[in-house]
């Protein structure tokens, strides 16, 4: 059968052979063995079971905790020509009945539910009566009481399932789970040891940064422009900074999707959706956004603030990255996000001793903040994984990136002056005093008496408040446990104060993973084509093919339906359907752009052969790396130099005449004055088009 399992992975996904820990699972279940596996996020552990689903007779039940999810997965079976539903609370009734009508037939191979689906008594039924191949829990830490993200409705079902007399097996996967979830998850699914799969935690295509010290809004600015056109994540901690921050982003131009849960359910799905169709390329979101999001493409996960735990952390954060691609997660942190967690936590309606738990993991996350060893490397010992030793040579901790400047003189003016304002006020105030603030409250309290008062006058306040956030971090200063935060001085502090310890401030930067050296302007021009296709057909578009696929072909420039087949994810079904489109596009491509190292076009006319092969003004500068004005230049030098040109995708005859009579009627009839005098609906770019349509320029 694993010959069966192996031709199905090359005819249905492209793929030569198994990722790690892929054929171990698969073997135990086409011996019908109970089997849990547990992967890193991208590890391929849908494969795990879609592969037996196809060589085993009868339906696979999949049980998921997403509604998304469901779509995502049955999007992409259907598109490779297999059978597969889901059911679940978005479908009206009627065609919630119309599914499991087609059920009971045995025209699924897969079916999609929620946990919460075993409580209907036609559905149990109906599967009682059918043939099973198997029944699997995605995201099977849900089970688990010592899950994180554990669902009552998860557990539930464990004892349902073991009245289902035609049900061959079970099986689990889960890309996090501690030692306690492990063994809960086997007791409940009775799995036995040597069924259990565990390939490890680490993800080597992922580079993992903390960011300390620096303002969050400039490193957000600074970053986002180096990867303009790159699929993003940033998660907040609340609602209301998502909405601070999609307006900020929204703001500086960027395409910006925004998720929590104090939207609707249908704006939510409505901004899922553009991410996932790529109309947006950054989603802003809480951690309500993004459990069984199977988009593969996300460049990066940048946490805003710090989260509660690892778990939560390291299965968010490796939502970067699923296609195996180089890819970053970043955290900015703050020592002002541990009081808020704990707000969280203290508010919360946990038992006395859930809540000593979840300090606990509040803690190892701080630590993971502190850390100067390798950054996944403290993950995976978290979850008592020791498979990266010599560290991951990509976190910020492994590269020592960043100039280190000596600023043990502004720690001691900042610990003295805590320590004079009695160890008693928050990093705000004390930042004031600093700084020399005429603010009320210093009078009050008669801090302008103090020999700190003023100190760091050159500096701002805010440059003071991110320095003393630092100082925090590394633990030289306290902010107690309290709801409203003081600052104390460590055992560490005094130290630095008697100068027998100097502090040295790291700028850490991220420093871009270089992937694979391919036509970055070919890939652009295939993604754009993905993007059409993926439209058309309603589904995603890394359905189609994933961004590793584009770069190998934008690589190898495949030309026949041979070498299509030789790309990693191109297998005969996908060829079936999109082969040709994209060998065409390659060909497009390749004739647009037919220069060598002897013989080079020059930039304007491979603007404009691009332009005539039927590229739009937006995809051509996309594909270039420009901004669309230079592209509308480009042509318009071509126009100049003799080639033909269709105006109307520039401008149309009423602009035109607009522009041809305020020429008329200006003494000098300069592109500025000519600006001022139509207005901001025509850009400087328009209005250069028709002069020199009309050889006025």
């Amino acid at each position: 059968m694993l010959d069966q399992a192996k031709k199905a992975l090359k005819e249905y996904y492209g793929f030569d052979s198994f990722r790690p820990g892929q054929e171990d699972v698969i073997s135990h279940i086409v011996q019908k063995k109970n089997t849990l596996g547990i992967m890193p996020t991208g590890g391929g552990k849908s494969i795990c079971y879609q592969i037996p689903g196809l060589i085993l007779k009868g339906t696979a039940i999949i049980v998921s905790p997403l509604i998304s999810l469901m779509k995502d997965q049955v999007d992409a079976l259907e598109n490779l020509g297999i059978s597969a539903t889901y059911i679940n609370s978005s479908l009206s009734s009627a065609e919630q009945q119309k599914r499991l009508t087609s059920l009971q037939h045995g025209v699924y191979q897969f079916i999609y539910v929620a946990p919460e689906r075993f409580d209907h008594p036609q559905f149990l039924a109906i599967i009682k009566q059918i043939k099973l191949s198997f029944l699997a829990f995605d995201e099977a830490h849900c089970i688990s009481q010592w899950g994180h993200d554990f669902r009552p409705s998860y557990r539930s079902i464990v004892s349902t399932i073991s009245t289902l007399p035609n049900l061959p097996f079970v099986m689990g996967l889960t890309a996090t789970a501690t030692k306690e979830v492990i063994q809960d998850i086997q007791t409940l699914l009775a799995v036995t040891d040597n069924a259990v799969v565990n390939t490890g935690f680490a993800r080597k295509n992922l580079s993992f940064h903390v960011i300390k010290g620096q303002d969050k809004q400039t490193f957000l600015k600074s970053y986002l422009a180096e990867h303009k056109h790159e699929s993003g994540i940033i998660y907040a901690p609340t609602r209301k900074q998502v909405d601070s921050l999609s307006s900020l982003l929204k703001q500086k131009g960027y395409a910006v999707a925004s998720y929590h849960a104090g939207l609707s359910e249908q704006l939510r799905q409505q901004e899922q959706n553009r991410f996932i169709q790529e109309e947006a390329t950054i989603m802003v979101a809480t951690n309500a956004f993004g459990m069984g999001i199977d988009k593969s493409n996300v460049r990066y996960v940048i946490h805003y603030a710090l989260p509660m735990n690892i778990e939560s952390y390291y299965q968010e954060a490796g939502r970067a990255g699923r296609d195996g691609e180089p890819s970053d997660c970043i955290l900015l942190f703050s020592g002002q996000d541990i009081h808020l967690q704990k707000f969280l936590i203290e508010q919360s309606l946990m038992d006395t001793d859930k809540k000593t738990q979840e300090y606990k993991k509040l803690q190892s996350m701080i630590n993971y903040c502190h850390t100067s060893s390798c950054l996944q490397q403290f993950v995976l010992q978290y979850f008592h994984d020791d498979s990266l030793k010599d560290g991951c040579e990509n976190c910020s901790n492994c590269q020592q990136s960043g100039e280190q400047t000596d600023t043990t003189r502004e720690a001691q003016m900042v610990l003295s002056c805590v320590k004079r304002m009695g160890e008693r006020f928050g990093a705000g105030l004390t930042a004031k005093v600093l700084k020399g603030s005429k603010d009320k409250k210093i009078k009050q309290f008669g801090f302008e008496t103090l020999s700190t008062y003023g100190l760091m006058e050159k500096e701002t306040e805010k440059r003071i408040t991110n320095f003393i956030h630092y100082l925090v971090a590394e633990g030289y200063l306290s902010t107690g446990d309290q709801r409203y935060p003081t600052l104390q001085l460590t055992k560490h502090a005094e130290a630095v104060l008697r100068g027998n310890q100097k502090i040295w401030m790291k700028q850490t930067s991220v420093k871009q993973q270089v992937s694979s050296d391919y036509d970055k302007g070919l890939f652009e021009a295939l993604r754009i084509l993905r993007k059409k296709i993926a439209d058309q057909q309603g589904v995603p578009p890394y359905i189609l093919f994933s961004d590793v696929a584009l770069k190998e072909m934008s690589t190898y420039l495949p030309k026949t339906k041979q070498a299509m087949l030789s790309i990693k994810g191109v297998g005969e079904k996908k060829y079936q359907q999109y082969g040709e489109a994209f060998i065409n596009e390659i060909n497009t491509w390749t004739t647009a752009n037919q220069t060598n190292k002897h013989d080079k076009k020059p930039s304007h006319l491979i603007s404009y052969e691009l332009d005539q092969a039927g590229y739009t003004l937006e995809e051509i500068a996309q594909m270039r790396e420009v901004k669309e004005q230079t592209i509308m230049n480009h042509l318009y030098q071509c126009f100049q130099e003799g080639y033909k040109l269709e105006w109307d995708k520039f401008f149309s005859e009423m602009q035109e005449q607009a522009i041809l009579t305020a020429q008329a009627e200006l003494t000098e009839p300069k592109l500025k004055a000519l600006k001022e005098k139509l207005g901001e609906a025509y850009s400087y770019a328009m209005i250069r088009g028709v002069l020199i349509k009309n050889k006025l320029l």
